[in-house]
């Protein structure tokens, strides 16, 4: 397994933590997190200032790592993110596409059915 798959590992693993600032700190100070239904987001306090928004209804979630690809500083991440939000649980196929420098996260795009998300809230 090379570096970078690791680290990548490590960042899905940290999820479960629900802690913003640790998440913030696997980017670069630079670093962006395109989430693909909403604008990119770029840089550590905007980065915590996002996760942090977008955990706070969430009382747990685990990802689980399907499929994991690397190519020098690309890692894809294909996951089943599993998550309790207000107590309803949320089971979304993603795939994550990083570009990492120098051992952090440079970008990361996320790529989901948003209305797998949403009616799994609904229902």
């Amino acid at each position: 397994m090379s570096v970078n798959e690791q680290i990548i590992r490590d960042f899905i693993g940290a999820w479960s933590r629900l802690d913003a600032a640790e998440l913030a700190d696997y980017f670069t100070p630079d670093g962006v997190y395109h989430n693909m239904p909403t604008r990119p987001v770029a840089g550590h306090a905007n980065l915590k200032a996002f996760i942090s928004a977008f955990l706070k209804g969430w009382d747990s979630t685990d990802w689980d790592v399907l499929n994991l690809v690397s190519s020098g500083d690309v890692v894809i991440a294909e996951r089943l993110d599993r998550t309790v939000v207000g107590g309803k649980p949320v089971n979304l196929p993603c795939c994550g596409v990083f570009e990492m420098e120098n051992g952090k996260i440079k970008e990361w795009r996320d790529y989901f059915d948003l209305a797998t998300f949403t009616s799994a809230l609904q229902g």
